[in-house]
């Protein structure tokens, strides 16, 4: 009999969990819909609550995976935010050792040339302007060897040898580059050509050879010789990003040489590439990565935000606090639609349409009713068809497996109206405000931001990615006290009282 009772129990609050969510379940409709009941002031009536709204600057340790898209680059003058500097390292080598040039026996004749090949994936900003890039050695043994180490966009691993440099127009990328004398071709490439010194280094540690110097003969020796490569952003009037996928085929060190067969006696020119690896059964560790991101706002609009407007700015970003007084001691009712709307205030139009929006906003709440204050999901919203427990006290996950963001919204919207072109983003919380006046749930702050990834530390270590890449959109938006009617931001509810 005790050994029913616990999963019995854990049943039992299961069922209460998803009972309580499911009578929060009223609205079914999709987020612009047109099966909201209209409002008549009979039935159907509406209200729209003051939004108290503060800036707020985040301390960013985002984490950007090896998996992921890198920002590269350099933006000098956004007349909003200031400027971004974004680095790239990286660790190329071997999958499989001892690693040979060609094929076992070949000869090795010359050394032709060595190439950094970055996989582009697309751009932000002003991609008419070039960037100027130039790659150097690492020269830190951390990089080397902490391989499986956490790093965040504030880390810099130290650099030495200036190794090569190239011009990279944005708007060319996508055109096919012939490469190995056009018995080979790629689109989407970043290539800049090493120095011919590095290419000596390299190939002077070919296994082939018996001495110390064969590197090549497995990972270990392989680290000692070659700490990673670091690519810089310099241009002096660059204002774009690049984004780089490190994990593509397309990411390489390409080493081009001529050698002999050993069958034929046949003399090509080929080339063999060092690629970075997430590591395997072989002894091979994965290789080292990081993307440093650093931004300035020093004297610029988002650096000193009034109280009638706010920036937001993707990670390594901004975020904005809200406050509802209004929704404390809400009557109840049947809540139909309830949405914040957040607006862009338009500045200069070039400088807009060059740097864009982010894609997608997020929503969370602050609980204050902890020792320490913490964030959390906000309740039902997030995912309308997946019952999950922001409190972490019930058995069901805390966050859902993804956020549905055609019924939650965050999406960015393009009007046109008195100010112009204007971008938008509504948040249906409907969900989240029946519970609050049927269940007389605690008045939350919230807080918005242009989220790259979400975590709640307190609960996992695991981070959900968002819809924004790295760094990718900024904007102005009015506050709640913001006095015109096509900025302010708004929480608005569509809702019939209970007879």
């Amino acid at each position: 009999m005790h050994k029913r009772f616990l999963p019995t129990a854990l049943i039992g609050t299961c069922l209460l969990f998803i009972i309580n969510w499911s009578c929060t379940k009223i609205d079914t409709t999709n987020l612009g819909s047109d099966l909201i009941p209209a409002v008549d002031n009979i039935h159907t009536f509406d209200t729209t609550l003051d939004i108290i709204s503060t800036q707020g600057y985040f301390t960013d340790t985002t984490q950007v995976l090896p998996t992921e898209n890198y920002a590269l680059g350099r933006i000098n003058a956004d007349p909003l935010f200031g400027t971004t500097q974004a680095n790239i390292y990286l660790q190329v080598k071997p999958n499989v050792y001892p690693f040979i040039w060609g094929n076992a026996g070949d000869t090795l004749i010359a050394a032709d040339s060595v190439v950094l090949c970055l996989s582009f994936k697309g751009s932000w900003g002003d991609s008419v302007l070039p960037q100027q890039l130039e790659v150097y050695k690492i020269d830190d043994a951390n990089f080397r060897d902490s391989v499986n180490a956490s790093r965040d966009v504030n880390y810099q691993p130290n650099t030495t040898d200036f190794l090569g440099s190239a011009t990279i127009n944005p708007l060319t990328l996508k055109d096919t580059i012939f490469i190995a004398h056009h018995k080979d071709s790629v689109a989407n490439q970043i290539r800049i050509r090493l120095s011919d010194a590095f290419r000596d280094y390299l190939f002077s540690r070919d296994t082939s050879l018996l001495s110390p110097n064969n590197q090549f003969n497995n990972d270990s020796l392989y680290r000692l010789a070659f700490n990673g490569l670091a690519v810089k952003a310099v241009g002096a009037s660059s204002q774009s990003l690049l984004y780089i996928a490190l994990a593509d085929a397309n990411t390489r060190l390409e080493m081009h040489f001529r050698k002999k067969n050993a069958g034929t006696g046949y003399v090509d020119t080929v080339y063999n590439s060092l690629r970075v690896t997430p590591g395997n059964s072989l002894n091979i560790a994965p290789s080292g990565t990081a993307n440093y991101i650093a931004r300035d706002r020093t004297g610029t609009p988002s650096a000193t935000a009034s109280l009638t407007e706010h920036y937001l700015q993707t990670s390594p970003g901004t975020y904005i606090n809200l406050n509802i007084p209004g929704l404390t001691n809400l009557s109840n009712r049947i809540v139909h639609r309830a949405y914040i709307t957040i607006q862009q205030i338009p500045t200069d139009p070039a400088s807009d349409n060059i740097f864009t929006q982010p894609p997608y906003l997020y929503l969370d709440l602050k609980d204050t009713n902890t020792v320490t204050p913490i964030w959390k999901p906000i309740y039902h919203d997030l995912n309308p068809n997946v019952a999950y427990d922001p409190d972490n006290k019930t058995g069901l996950p805390f966050f859902p497996v993804s956020v549905t963001n055609n019924s939650f919204g965050g999406v960015a919207k393009t009007q046109f109206g008195v100010a112009g072109k204007q971008v938008y983003y509504q948040f249906n919380i409907t969900r989240y405000i029946q519970r609050l006046v049927t269940q007389h749930a605690t008045n939350y702050q919230m807080r918005v931001w242009p989220a790259y990834n979400i975590s709640y530390p307190q609960y996992a270590a695991t981070e959900y990615p968002y819809s924004n890449p790295i760094a990718y959109g900024r904007i102005k938006v009015g506050s709640g006290s913001n006095p015109n009617p096509a900025y302010k931001m708004t929480l608005h509810i569509i809702y019939s009282k209970i007879q």
